[in-house]
């Protein structure tokens, strides 16, 4: 992995987190893995967006439900990327040889990390499929609605493109950010 992906910030900086699953109690899952990102070392969750409930894409199975998290963090993209995979291994995530996008207790992907740009082979920030995955996009716009300029992630310009996928929101927001819970 590069050297950039491993040196921890000096300060806090933001971090979002896309969270899916579609085997077992998915919902359930999402809000214990929320849970376990919060207590992560030098990190915190700052807001979650609504559950929504959507269908496989390049996979095969039942429905998934998708959110994403902002958190902030000291930790470093290769350290945060760790944490997130030892906690998909804690819900009993697999990846079975051979199989890719296979149904999953769990799955958190680091989907951007600050204004990191990344082309590592373990590590590609922003997350490369994002950009055409409504299950990304419009929980990630519902929690960050002016996008990401600087990362050339804005939503009037890339919702338009996955309009055509089925999701459906099935829990409202469970986490508020600060200036939605009053504080600044």
């Amino acid at each position: 992995m590069s050297p950039n992906l491993k040196e921890a910030p000096d300060d806090f900086v933001t971090a979002y987190v896309g969270l899916g699953a579609n085997l077992g109690d998915a919902q359930a899952t999402l809000r214990a893995a929320l849970s376990q990102m919060d207590r992560l070392a030098h990190t915190r969750l700052v807001s979650c967006s609504s559950f929504y409930r959507t269908e496989p894409i390049d996979s095969f199975g039942d429905d998934y439900i998708n959110a994403v998290a902002c958190l902030t963090t000291k930790l470093s993209p290769a350290d945060l990327l760790s944490s997130l995979q030892e906690i998909e291994t804690r819900y009993g995530r697999v990846r079975p040889a051979g199989v890719h996008n296979a149904p999953r207790t769990l799955d958190l992907d680091l989907l951007l990390y600050a204004d990191l740009k990344s082309e590592d082979p373990e590590l590609t920030l922003p997350h490369p499929r994002m950009k055409n995955r409504a299950f990304v996009l419009v929980p990630l716009f519902e929690i960050a609605p002016a996008g990401f300029a600087s990362l050339d992630l804005l939503p009037d310009v890339l919702l338009p493109g996955v309009s055509g996928q089925r999701i459906t929101c099935v829990t409202k927001a469970l986490f508020l950010s600060p200036t939605e819970r009053g504080g600044s």
